[in-house]
């Protein structure tokens, strides 16, 4: 398998362009819940899907990553500071943040060592956000190729730690006081070739693709051409959300 850091400086322009990126609606909610609105720890934020979300909520936000390639990628703010550093080793000042968000990338974690990062740079009060996304819904006949692709062609190479973003996090320990969540969910209109590029950007398909010297989204587009119809044609992708939310005592 791929070294992480590798993977995701190979990958940083293809989660760029093609990741989805979160509601609106989601940021004000988590933003009313949170002792103040002074910072925000965006963590892991890879090329900043979730990071101008927090910016528009917080008066300042810390928006760290292990790949500079990724956060090469990132939107620019005024309000925002990225920096490249790991979960577990942050450069943020004890006592001074009030959520921090982790969005698809727990599993990549020692989570034990994020934890108790998470304990240091909390103010009392603050809250602990863990978002992730599994599979997408558009309709049956582009799901059950998805399916096909995730499970059956490149289902080896995915990194041990993807059946936990498969289950929730239900089989990861979150030792912090959880709170209830309404249901949110990852909306986007997308044409087919975006939705290929999507594939495209998933860990297993890169990994795939540098062992075996072909593309299997590239192989699968004739099926997915049939099952989509016009090319060109906006469809409505849909993600369930995943939010575990825990106070940080």
């Amino acid at each position: 398998m791929t070294d992480t850091h590798q993977l995701f400086n190979r990958q940083s322009a293809a989660y760029r362009s093609f990741r989805p990126s979160y509601a609106t609606e989601l940021f004000t909610w988590l933003a009313a819940q949170a002792p103040e609105q002074a910072l925000a720890w965006d963590c892991a934020c890879g090329s900043g899907q979730a990071t101008l979300g927090l910016a528009a909520q917080f008066r300042q936000v810390v928006a760290t990553d292990v790949s500079q390639a990724q956060l090469d990628q990132a939107p620019p703010a005024a309000n925002v500071s990225y920096r490249c550093e790991p979960s577990e080793r942050s450069s943020l000042a004890a006592g001074s943040v009030d959520l921090t968000l982790v969005a698809q990338a727990l599993h990549w974690f020692d989570v034990d060592a994020f934890y108790a990062e998470v304990r240091r740079v909390s103010r009392p009060g603050a809250l602990l956000a863990v978002l992730s996304y599994n599979r997408l819904e558009i309709e049956p006949a582009i799901d059950a190729l998805a399916d096909h692709l995730y499970n059956h062609i490149v289902g080896p190479y995915w990194a041990p730690g993807r059946r936990h973003v498969e289950d929730g996090y239900a089989s990861l320990a979150f030792p912090f006081r959880g709170l209830e969540t309404p249901p949110f969910e990852l909306q986007v209109q997308w044409d087919l070739e975006h939705l290929l590029g999507y594939l495209q950007s998933w860990s297993a398909v890169a990994d795939f693709r540098a062992t075996e010297g072909v593309d299997p989204v590239e192989r699968l587009r004739p099926q997915f051409l049939a099952a989509w119809g016009d090319a060109q044609q906006a469809r409505l992708v849909r993600w369930p959300l995943m939010i575990k939310l825990g106070v940080v005592e």
